[in-house]
């Protein structure tokens, strides 16, 4: 379960803190990928691992010393993630890429509903894919925003592992189950 933590400063929305992720925590047995975007992360890496996140992912542009912060997520025995904004290069994180156990390449800028998913993401996502695949990094490589029956199969193909779907999920017509059941067949490879 991806969880938006906006704090109103790094992104203009603002959603919830821990006590919302503990409450999540209490209801499920599925990992928790809580994504920060927020100032100074390393202020608030101990509440939310206390409240339950499997995976905490900060942002690149948020981050003054990177491996420090991913170090301190690791140490405390939880998956460390980061993201980047689309305008954001590559080459910000590629020298912290062995470090990471997750990549969030997001697809829209965070924190601003009802955008579009950028088009040139794929070539983006697909640099990242052969960066991490030359190196043998074998981080997860997830895609936010603006994900849809469309888009998925782009963001899939260019080498995305993960996807965060919100609107096409819960806004789907025939509910959550049939949307993730749909989504899933239009990333499901082709049989041969």
């Amino acid at each position: 379960i991806h969880v938006y933590i906006m704090d109103g400063h790094f992104v203009p929305s603002i959603t919830w803190g821990p006590r919302t992720v503990e409450a999540i925590k209490r209801w499920t047995h599925l990992p928790l990928d809580v994504h920060l975007m927020v100032q100074q992360p390393e202020r608030h890496i101990a509440s939310f691992l206390d409240a339950g996140a499997d995976i905490l992912t900060v942002h690149a542009e948020a981050c003054t010393h990177l491996h420090w912060i991913l170090a301190q997520i690791k140490e405390r025995g939880a998956k460390a993630g980061v993201a980047i904004n689309p305008g954001t290069s590559v080459a910000t994180i590629e020298g912290a890429l062995q470090w990471m156990d997750l990549v969030l390449v997001m697809t829209v800028n965070p924190g601003l509903p009802a955008q579009k998913f950028i088009p040139e993401s794929p070539k983006k996502i697909a640099r990242i894919r052969h960066i991490m695949d030359t190196r043998g990094i074998q981080a997860e490589l997830e895609v936010d925003g603006g994900i849809n029956f469309a888009t998925a199969p782009l963001v899939a193909r260019a080498g995305a592992q993960v996807v965060v779907a919100g609107s096409a999920v819960f806004d789907h017509p025939d509910g959550i189950e049939a949307a993730i059941r749909m989504l899933k067949e239009r990333l499901a490879p082709p049989e041969a």
